[in-house]
């Protein structure tokens, strides 16, 4: 049986707060979006150690333009928390590493994340946190399948009114 109409609405309602809190939180962050990029490059490599990741690679996982992760490079290589080298499969392109700078700064970030989120459920058990996680990754699984099969609708005209 499908879920009732209130119940969707309260799940809207509650995952567009978090949402609208996640963004807030981001936006307090300073350069926010070079630390996303840095985040990027550290899950790649925590995907796979011994490579690295390309500059169009991390544009598509920010779901961003090429062109906008240019200037986050630039100053995370300055700051020398990632190198670039020549892709040996294709030499126009480059691949981006974590040094040793880099993937503490992303460890400790990560750190920091985990204990933020632990205490928004320090007073849940370890089941409730379970659950949730459990309702997320079917609901993200849910989501992505509807939309593999039926991309979203635009929605023509909103803008501008």
């Amino acid at each position: 049986m499908p879920p009732r109409e209130e119940g969707v609405q309260r799940l809207t309602e509650a995952l567009f707060a978090v949402l609208e809190n996640m963004r807030r939180a981001r936006r307090a962050i300073p350069d926010a979006a070079a630390l996303a990029v840095l985040q990027v490059v550290g899950a790649a490599q925590r995907d796979d150690p011994s490579g690295g990741v390309r500059p169009s690679q991390i544009a598509d996982r920010l779901e961003v333009h090429r062109s906008a992760v240019t200037h986050q490079l630039r100053t995370l290589t300055k700051a020398g928390y990632i190198t670039a080298s020549p892709d040996p499969a294709d030499r126009r392109a480059s691949i981006l590493t974590l040094t040793d700078a880099g993937r503490e700064t992303v460890d400790r970030l990560t750190r920091q994340g985990k204990t933020r989120f632990a205490s928004f459920v320090a007073d849940w058990t370890d089941e409730e946190v379970t659950e949730l996680a459990r309702l997320l990754e079917k609901f993200r699984a849910s989501a992505q399948a509807v939309n593999e099969k039926e991309p979203p609708p635009s929605a023509p005209g909103w803008k501008g009114r």
